[in-house]
């Protein structure tokens, strides 16, 4: 039987922590779920599950619908587009079946590669690799989710992007649709020698656009500059946890002479992480330092309930804080006093988003 291979590549950065790493989860049980009721899908339709940070790793190998267990979404540093667009080519090689002479191969294998940020890796050879050996006969879909997805490096892989916004309302019910809609509409195509590449369900403008991206492509960085993101432990249980910072702009303060822009990071909130955490993040990988003078607001340690979540330890490691007196650090497990009152801003580790 051919098969019609459906690869999801998703972006676990940091910057995905919260509403939208348990939406994408949800939303590919949804998937897989509403596929089941197409017999079409079912018999054509075999899904892998690709996930990317500070590495690439295989999730779920190519399944069978029916057998298609929807995996946990890890959450880690860094955005290795490149590592991922490495791995899902090695995957092609290794899984897919390539037609001869002898037999028929899987039908033209689908990519969706959704991402929230820019590269914090190299791109440049997987995209060569990409380019010369596997655009002309593997169709890949680019969702670029919120404002800060890097369009203009996706334009280089692809001429199918698109926008989600996931701050919309209902948004995430609407991606679900369109993206099942597509894999059904595929899956229905594939015998047909007029059907030509890729068939895409009509998008549903009030949360998904057609892209029309930039072409001045950021170079790799070390961190997304927009948003901070800082790991640090819980005191009460040695916890690891994220709090998040996204970047804002507000209105420009004006003066006689000139206009002031008004910009910083405003929080989003605090999430709990496992240790599975720093497997998924590059070993040795750092964002950089960021200031607390830029950071806007707080959040709750998402472990104990403690109000402070940026202490920092002589170490240089961040952990929660019920006030002021004495802690013990879950890092290196030393004794620190910290004193009441303190307004001066300080420079803190940050991760790479």
């Amino acid at each position: 039987m051919r098969r019609l291979p459906v690869f999801l590549v998703l972006d676990v950065s940091e910057s995905m922590a919260g509403t939208n790493r348990e939406q994408l989860e949800e939303a590919i049980g949804t998937i897989v779920a509403t596929l089941r009721t197409n017999a079409q899908a079912l018999d054509t339709v075999y899904l892998s599950v690709i996930a990317f940070a500070g590495i690439a790793r295989t999730l779920v190998d190519l399944c069978e619908l029916p057998a298609f267990r929807a995996p946990p979404l890890p959450i880690g540093g860094g955005t290795a587009l490149g590592a991922a667009l490495e791995l899902v080519m090695d995957e092609i090689d290794r899984q897919v079946v390539r037609g001869d002479s002898t037999r028929k191969g899987d039908w033209r294998p689908i990519v969706y590669l959704f991402t929230d940020g820019k590269p914090t890796d190299d791109v440049n050879a997987a995209r060569e690799r990409w380019q010369s050996r596997y655009l002309s006969r593997v169709d890949l879909v680019a969702v670029a989710m919120g404002e800060y997805a890097d369009q203009a490096v996706l334009a280089t892989l692809t001429n199918h992007i698109f926008t989600f916004d996931p701050k919309v309302t209902g948004g995430f019910e609407v991606f679900v649709r369109w993206l099942t809609e597509s894999v059904s509409m595929q899956s229905e195509r594939v015998g047909d020698p007029d059907a030509g590449r890729i068939s895409l369900a009509k998008v549903d403008n009030r949360a998904i656009a057609l892209a029309r991206p930039r072409t001045d492509e950021a170079p790799s960085a070390d961190a997304d500059a927009d948003c901070v993101v800082m790991v640090g432990r819980c005191q009460n249980t040695a916890r690891p946890y994220l709090v998040k910072y996204d970047r804002y702009q507000g209105d420009a303060v004006s003066t006689e002479f000139l206009e002031i822009p008004v910009e910083g990071y405003r929080i989003t909130g605090a999430y709990p992480l496992t240790e599975e955490y720093f497997d998924w993040t590059r070993q040795g990988a750092s964002g950089g330092e960021a200031s607390t003078a830029d950071l806007e607001g707080a959040a709750a340690c998402p472990c104990c309930g403690n109000p402070i979540t940026i202490a920092q330890c002589r170490c240089g490691h961040l952990l929660c804080l019920a006030g002021p007196g004495e802690a013990h650090c879950p890092w290196c497990h030393a004794d620190v006093h910290f004193q009441g009152g303190g307004e001066d801003d300080f420079t803190i580790q940050r991760g790479q988003g």
